[in-house]
């Protein structure tokens, strides 16, 4: 199938890692659903690719909204006919906290993105999929370092990452049936306006505050285009890009 005809849906497309990838997925001729909560960022962040915009939609949807997120792969579907790929990439963290001083509200809305959302959405691709002519397709969540090894103060946020890795484990094995192929990007330090507080400093794990290198979100999309290239008979199953120089291996 070719590029022009092939459908992907890419979550927290509004900005960052995820307008990246689907802007990435344009260039090589997707037709991209940005989705995110902003309907004026997702329109922003189609207007930035400039002429391959004409091949984007935006679909504003909470991921944390079970019923919100059927009705967005329904549109999907009744839109496009078929799906080809989710970038599971929607997240949310929150300021350094201990674990007593995080509070259930503040735990739950974080699970509720990260772990929650992460599910409803691939549930509702693993249902299109599955249903497909040809069936199939591929998923790629976004696990970042945190699934991995924690930051101080990063309980909600590495919990719910390290459990996307479960998700990550499990589906890749229940889609082999239907040839779906499921996928993890784990990214360190990219340069975003999410990370934009690693220049002057962030807390490292032997009590110190540190500045730490970023690389750019070329390096991202890259990698995750590599992924996305790859024929349904192959998997990248886990892959990690980060800044050369962060402190990861050894962290601590």
């Amino acid at each position: 199938m070719s590029s022009q005809n092939r459908i992907a849906v890419v979550t927290g497309a509004g900005s960052g890692i995820g307008q990246t990838c689907a802007t990435a997925l344009l260039k090589e001729g997707w037709q991209v659903v940005f989705v995110g909560r902003r309907a004026d960022a997702l329109q922003a962040a189609i207007a930035a690719a400039g002429a391959d915009g004409v091949r984007a939609v935006a679909m504003p949807c909470d991921v944390g909204d079970e019923a919100a997120v059927n009705a967005l792969f329904d549109s999907v579907q009744q839109r496009f006919g078929r799906l080809d790929l989710l970038f599971n990439n929607a997240g949310m963290g929150l300021p350094p906290k201990t674990p007593d001083e995080v509070g259930g509200a503040a735990w739950r809305e974080v699970v509720n993105v990260n772990l929650n959302g992460a599910f409803y959405c691939l549930a509702a691709a693993f249902r299109l999929m599955k249903a497909q002519s040809p069936m199939g397709g591929r998923i790629i969540n976004n696990g970042s370092i945190s699934a991995h090894a924690p930051r101080p103060g990063s309980i909600a946020y590495t919990a719910t990452k390290h459990a996307v890795s479960g998700l990550t484990k499990t589906a890749a094995l229940d889609g082999r049936p239907w040839d779906i192929a499921v996928g993890q990007i784990d990214i360190g330090n990219a340069a975003s306006e999410m990370t934009a507080r690693m220049v002057q400093g962030v807390p490292q794990a032997d009590g110190s505050v540190k500045p730490e290198p970023r690389m750019d979100l070329s390096a991202v999309a890259e990698t995750f285009m590599a992924m996305v290239r790859l024929p349904l008979s192959a998997n990248v199953l886990f892959t990690t890009v980060m800044a050369t120089k962060m402190p990861y291996v050894g962290r601590g």
